[in-house]
């Protein structure tokens, strides 16, 4: 009898602690309401058979329990029991796989007018790049990732002079317009996660992932990353404010392009490349060590 009371105070528990629970999930802020709904079908679904299965696992402990004189007698098939628990079991699994397979489907087909942004993961900062007004992004490779080229952007692609580009700095977004993240890797495994988007995916060193969105409102949200990128991984935060469009026009005026991050610096009226600063304090050592000789 003991072991009947655990296996109903556990069903009993589990559902209130399903209904009373303070954590849910923070509000929605996308188009991928398709996914809360897929999980809440799942869940649902899951809890009524772990409910069904835990409770028959009580009945079962109560009506066989041992009794003296008693004897159980042997049945070892029952043909009308294995059918229905089949077509249970199935109608169950159908159940839970189709409402996930017409997300997928809509997550993996991005819209056609859905503006492309880059998102590079590396340890331990968020960097972005969008396209410039060509509407196109230019190509990057891992190998030329330099101090002064951080994103690997490929300097002779003339498709990359006109990228804007965000490095470690907050993006910005316009309300009401889908969206093609597009996640390179330049180190390690990361995830780019925001929790009131829903959707994420994985982004692997060598390749690039992708998934969209459409932000349906106007707010701050912090970026996570959603895998375990080394020793800073709990420090590897991010913000993406989404704007209205007047906003984010404004914003995106205000941010340098590739070529102008990349261009040599401006010393007075010279143009003054790196290294430029070495070769003239040796011209002036020259300069006064004549001087010093006549």
């Amino acid at each position: 009898m003991p072991i009947v009371v655990v296996l109903v105070l556990i069903v009993v528990g589990s559902v209130l602690f399903h209904f009373l629970s303070p954590w849910w999930w923070t509000p929605i802020a996308s188009n991928w309401d398709y996914i809360d709904n897929t999980i809440i079908i799942t869940f649902w679904i899951t809890g009524v058979v772990f409910a069904a299965v835990v409770l028959f696992m009580a009945y079962c402990v109560f009506r066989f329990r041992h009794r003296e004189g008693s004897r159980a007698a042997y049945e070892p098939e029952n043909r009308r029991l294995e059918w229905w628990l089949t077509i249970v079991t199935g109608v169950g699994v159908t159940a839970m796989l189709v409402p996930g397979l017409f997300v997928w489907s809509q997550f993996v087909n991005v819209p056609s007018d859905a503006t492309v942004v880059e998102v590079i993961g590396q340890q331990w900062q968020w960097s972005y790049r969008l396209p410039g007004k060509d509407g196109k992004l230019g190509t990057s490779d891992t190998r030329d990732v330099t101090a002064e080229n951080p994103l690997g952007v490929i300097a002779k692609d003339p498709n990359g002079q006109d990228d804007v580009v965000v490095e470690a700095a907050d993006l910005h977004l316009p309300v009401g317009k889908p969206v093609k993240m597009l996640l390179r890797s330049i180190d390690v495994l990361h995830d780019f996660y925001v929790p009131e988007f829903r959707a994420k995916m994985d982004m692997i060193p060598g390749s690039v992932t992708y998934f969209w969105f459409t932000p349906t409102k106007t707010g701050t949200f912090q970026v996570l990353c959603a895998e375990l990128c080394g020793q800073g991984h709990p420090m590897m935060h991010g913000i993406v404010m989404v704007d209205t469009q007047e906003d984010y026009v404004a914003w995106l005026d205000q941010q340098q392009t590739f070529a102008q991050l990349s261009a040599p610096q401006q010393t007075g009226s010279a143009e003054q490349a790196p290294g430029n600063a070495t070769v003239s304090a040796l011209k002036v050592a020259a300069k006064l060590e004549t001087v010093g000789s006549r």
